[in-house]
Parts: C-alpha cells; sequence; structure tokens
C-alpha cells in the first residue's frame, strides 16, 4: 500500500478502536479464534493417527480426541459470542458513518457545499459500500487480516518444530530443510505474484469506478430527483418533455452498463487468475505432504498435518494479498473520507457580540470584493459602503447585480475575496460565528421550508413557544390558513417525511418562511427577493405587509423592482457587481442614472 492510503486506512481504524472499544477488541478475538481453531482439530487429528499407528492405549487415543473436541468447542463458542456482538454492530455502520458525515454537513463552511469538488466527496463517501459505509468494510477488513495472521502463525506452530526434527535426520535433497525451503520459497513467490496482480487491478478498478463511473452516478441521482419533484414533474408534462427525459435516462443508462460490464470484467478476469494459481499451489502442497511422507521424513499423522497447514497457508498468503489490495482500495476512500471530515473552517471567530438594547450596529463595507468558488469573474468589485443599521435600506438593481451577493458577504455565508467588512468596527471574522448569526433573520429568494411540523419550521428547534409562534403566523398573515389545521403547531408540511402533510400554496409557504424569520426575533430582518415570482403590485402588498410585520426593526429590502423603496430612508443602487448610486427615493429619481430609469419603466406599476 502507498503511505498516505495506508496512512489514511489506519487512521480511520484507529479512530474506530477510539469510538468503539469494545466492537473493536471483539473483533479481534473473533478474528483469533476464527483463525486457530480449524487448525486444532487439524493438530488433533494427526495426533490422533499418529497415536494409532504407534500403537497407543484406546484410552490415550479416547482423551486426545475429546481434549481436541472440548478445545474446539470452546473456541467455538467463544467465537460465535462475538461474531454475534459484531455483527450486531457491522449492521449499523453505515449508520455509524453517516451520523457524523451528516454532521460535519450541517457545520462547514457555506461556500464548501458549493464547491463542486466537496459534492463530489460527499457522493462517493455516502455512496461507496452502501451496505457497511467505508467504517464497515474496515472493521471487516481488520478482522480478515487477523485471521490471517492468527491462521499462518498457528500454522507455523504446528508444522515447524516436526519439520526441523524431521529435516536433521533425513537423507538427500528432497527430504532436506533446504528443499523445505525452496518449496516454502515457491509458495511464497506464487502468493506475491497474485499479491502484486490484484494490488495492480484494484488500483485500475478504482481509477476506473472513480473517474468513470462516479461521474455518471452523480449524473443519475440529478436526473433521478426530476422524479420525486413535484414543481419539475409540472414542467415536463405541460411542455412534453418526457421524450427529452427518457432518452437522455436511455443514454445514461446505457453508458451505465458499459461502464459497469468493462468493470465486472476486469474483477472477473482478475478472480480467474487468482483462482488457478490458489489452485496450483494447494496441488503442490498436497504432493509435497506425500513427498515427504513416502520418504519418511514425517508420520501418516504429521503428513495429514503439513499438507493442511501448508494449503492453509498458501490460503492465507493469497488472502492476505486480496486484503492488501482491499485495504489500497479502500484506503483511497479512506483519504477521501479524512478529508472531507476534516475540512479547515474559517469561521473561527470567538469575540462575543455587543449586546446593545437600541438594535442598533454600524457597518462598513471597505474595497470588498467577490468571486463564487470556481468562478473567475467578480460578482462584486471593490464595494465600499458605510450604514447605520437600525433603519429601513432598500438595495436594488437589475438581476445579477450583486444584490444578494452583497447579503450572503453580510450574513457570512460567504467570505470576501477581497477587503473587509465591519460591525462596530470589529471585522465580522473575528466574531463567533453563532452569535453573528443570530443577528439576522434572512427570507432568502428561494428559501427553502423542510417538510417538517410547522412549529419546528417556524422555530428552527424541537421545542416551540407556542404563543410566540402564533404570534409570528398572525404577524405573517398566516394565522387564519393555520387555524384550520387539525393538528396545530404538530401539523406536518409536504410529504417528503410524514407523508401526510399540508400542502400550502406558494404564497402560503412564503408567509410561512417570514413567519420563521419573524420568531427568530433578529434585531436585522432581510427579505432578499422572494417576491421575485409575484406581479408588482402583489410584491408592491407583500412589502407594505412585511413593512408592518418587522415594526421598529431594522428592514433590509432586496429587489430588482422598486416596490421596496417607498418605505426606506436609504436606496443602494447596484449595476455590473458595482454600488453606482446612493441616496433616498427624491434625490435618485431626480437625476440621472440607473435608478430614474428603473423607477420611469415601473412607475405605472405603483402609481
Amino acid at each position: 500500500m502507498a503511505g498516505k492510503e495506508t496512512r489514511a486506512y489506519f487512521t480511520v481504524l484507529g479512530d474506530m478502536f477510539r469510538r468503539m472499544p469494545g466492537t473493536m477488541t471483539a473483533t479481534v478475538v473473533m478474528s483469533l479464534l476464527k483463525g486457530v481453531t480449524p487448525l486444532t482439530l487439524v493438530y488433533v487429528t494427526g495426533r490422533v493417527v499418529d497415536a494409532a499407528q504407534a500403537g497407543e492405549s484406546m484410552e490415550s487415543i479416547i482423551r486426545l480426541v475429546l481434549a481436541g473436541a472440548l478445545l474446539a468447542c470452546g473456541m467455538t463458542v467463544g467465537y460465535s459470542l462475538m461474531e454475534r456482538r459484531v455483527n450486531r454492530n457491522l449492521e449499523y455502520m453505515l449508520e455509524r458513518q453517516n451520523g457524523p458525515v451528516a454532521r460535519q454537513s450541517m457545520t462547514m463552511d457555506y461556500e464548501n457545499r458549493e464547491n463542486p469538488r466537496i459534492r463530489s466527496l460527499w457522493t462517493e463517501i455516502t455512496s461507496r459500500f452502501p451496505r457497511f459505509g467505508l467504517l464497515g468494510i474496515e472493521m471487516d477488513g481488520l478482522l480478515h487480516l487477523v485471521r490471517c495472521i492468527s491462521l499462518i502463525a498457528a500454522a507455523l506452530v504446528i508444522v515447524g518444530p516436526g519439520l526441523l526434527r524431521s529435516g536433521r535426520a533425513a537423507q538427500g535433497f528432497l527430504g532436506s530443510l533446504p528443499c523445505t525451503g525452496l518449496f516454502l520459497l515457491l509458495i511464497m513467490g506464487m502468493c506475491v505474484y497474485n499479491t502484486r496482480s490484484k494490488r495492480r487491478v484494484e488500483k485500475r478498478m478504482f481509477l476506473m469506478y472513480d473517474r468513470e463511473i462516479v461521474p455518471l452516478n452523480m449524473e443519475r441521482h440529478a436526473w433521478l430527483s426530476l422524479f420525486s419533484s413535484g414543481d419539475q414533474q409540472k414542467d415536463i408534462r405541460v411542455n412534453g418533455m418526457e421524450r427529452v427525459v427518457n432518452g437522455a435516462m436511455d443514454r445514461l443508462c446505457q453508458a451505465q452498463a458499459e461502464k459497469r460490464r468493462k468493470y465486472v470484467g476486469m474483477d472477473i478476469r482478475q478472480n480467474i487468475r487468482f483462482g488457478v494459481v490458489y489452485q496450483l499451489s494447494t496441488v503442490l502442497s498436497y504432493l509435497f505432504a506425500g513427498l515427504y511422507g513416502y520418504l519418511g521424513v514425517l508420520s501418516l499423522g504429521s503428513v495429514i498435518s503439513f499438507a493442511e497447514c501448508v494449503r492453509r497457508i498458501a490460503q492465507c498468503m493469497f488472502d492476505l494479498g486480496d486484503a492488501m489490495g482491499e485495504m489500497e482500495y479502500t484506503g483511497l476512500y479512506a483519504e477521501k473520507y479524512l478529508e472531507y471530515m476534516h475540512l479547515p473552517s474559517h469561521r473561527t471567530g470567538t469575540l462575543p457580540v455587543e449586546k446593545r438594547q437600541d438594535d442598533r450596529f454600524s457597518v462598513s463595507f471597505e474595497h470588498v470584493s467577490f468571486k463564487y468558488p470556481g468562478s473567475e469573474e467578480y460578482a462584486l468589485r471593490d464595494l465600499n459602503v458605510d450604514f447605520e443599521i437600525g433603519e429601513k435600506m432598500a438595495i436594488v438593481g437589475r438581476n445579477g447585480s450583486g444584490k444578494s451577493t452583497m447579503i450572503k458577504l453580510l450574513t457570512r455565508l460567504y467570505d470576501a475575496t477581497e477587503g473587509i467588512i465591519r460591525v462596530n468596527g470589529i471585522d465580522i471574522r473575528k466574531y463567533n460565528y453563532q452569535e453573528y448569526n443570530a443577528l439576522f433573520g434572512v427570507v432568502f429568494q428561494d428559501f427553502q421550508l423542510l417538510d417538517f411540523r410547522i412549529g419546528e419550521i417556524i422555530s428552527c428547534a424541537e421545542e416551540t413557544e407556542e404563543d410566540r409562534a402564533l404570534d409570528a403566523l398572525d404577524r405573517a398573515g398566516l394565522r387564519e390558513r393555520f387555524e384550520e389545521m387539525s393538528e396545530g403547531l404538530e401539523t406536518p408540511i409536504g410529504n417528503g417525511f410524514y407523508g401526510r402533510g399540508e400542502n400550502l400554496s406558494g404564497g402560503e409557504r412564503q408567509k410561512l418562511a417570514m413567519a420563521r424569520a419573524i420568531y427568530k426575533n433578529a434585531p436585522i430582518v432581510i427579505l432578499d427577493e422572494p417576491t421575485a415570482k409575484l406581479d408588482p403590485e402583489a410584491e408592491c402588498e407583500v412589502f407594505e405587509g412585511f413593512d408592518r410585520m418587522v415594526g421598529r426593526k431594522t428592514a433590509i429590502y432586496i429587489s430588482h423592482r422598486l416596490a421596496s423603496c417607498r418605505f426606506c430612508e436609504d436606496i443602494l443602487v447596484f449595476n455590473g457587481g458595482r454600488l453606482v448610486q446612493r441616496g433616498n427615493h427624491e434625490q435618485l429619481a431626480g437625476e440621472e442614472g440607473l435608478y430614474r430609469e428603473m423607477w420611469q419603466a415601473q412607475a405605472q406599476y405603483y402609481a
């Protein structure tokens, strides 16, 4: 195994030992017993044959048989007890893996979720080894490794002393220790050949899977998501896109089938080569043992023990090669798992956010520019702006002008590529992230409501303050609809998790998102174009309602339409990623520029 892969493999294994010491100890004990138990009977059988051939009494032979049987039974019982514990835990290894992976996914920096490489890592570590997960495969590999080593050690203990005694007394080269050594070297050479071959093929199979099959799997997941989305199904059916979708799926399935046939073909050819060499080594073991018996080097019982022990040593050597190939293959995924689980976080600030009774904060953007991950284009360029939080502000501009990007930087979904953002004179990266996040209640343009219970959606917690939730629903204009729901705050929304939820209209879901922002009771409330799909008159009504909801809190309205500007003392106008104008409505409408151009184009809707 390569150094990196070895370290990754055993790092994950070591972490498992720390997290599940009892289970991992049981795995090692079970593996030892599984390796040694079969050879116990082989050893006892050889002793019984030698005793009978030597004319020992029946009583002695019976004692040997009973001792061997009791030893084998005891080891089998111990093995079975350990196996039950190990298998019970093995069935839950995927869950043991996915729990920490899910927590890491929820707590990692947001920009990592937008990184194509990070998304690919997530797909690979959650979809590979679908039954037991990476952790289960590693535990199974540990079992395999310890079993092989213990069996080889036991076999050498059984045959070694007899070979040494017989070899010293043997006459001729065929019965000598050098001949035995050459035979064992031949067997080991065959094992090494299989091991190297296995590792080469496993490497090629991994690279093929990683480069050719994984991208197709990701594409398949994307296409399959169409069939679980009602909104996308509407567009497909109404616009008659079934042929396009089915054709794409057929081509994708065909490509997957071809790649998998190639992948399976490589595996089959490798197994055939492995099997032929293994069977050849087994035949040689029996022939060599028979030769030793014929020459009188070994007794009849020792011939039986020797043949079986050498056969099992050869088998374990092959299995070790197989295990090393699997470990290398698994180690490549362990690297990906560790990379994902140890992604560095930039949210390392520790300063507490100042608590202010008036909820007023000063904000300063100093030469702030930003590129989205994987993009070479600036979404925001050299933004310099200061403002006092505590009033109502509108941020307007055409689509793609940088409005929402500014808010994503302010709320620390992303960190600025260049420049600094300060709140109360302090770089926002120095604040404790959770405390800083508590300053904002945001309704995004593409807001998402999970199919949870209404109380959980509003409070974003397992426990919901009922009076506070009812007030938020009332202020959001959803109280009347809520009172129609028989289960109150326990009512599920949608059918994703509970299978029996209420179906809300788009407007109702929008109001529920607003209720969530109200419930949070953050000092700064941001409405980021959630009304983009509404007509201007309906948008104006939403802004008026939201203005009443936020009361005396800070409110920032973002839109490419100007309904929000009626309620704001300060208006920022963006174009092409730059701040191009600033002022109140009267000032901006009276001067040449983008604002007046947009206002004149839209004024008929707000008259």
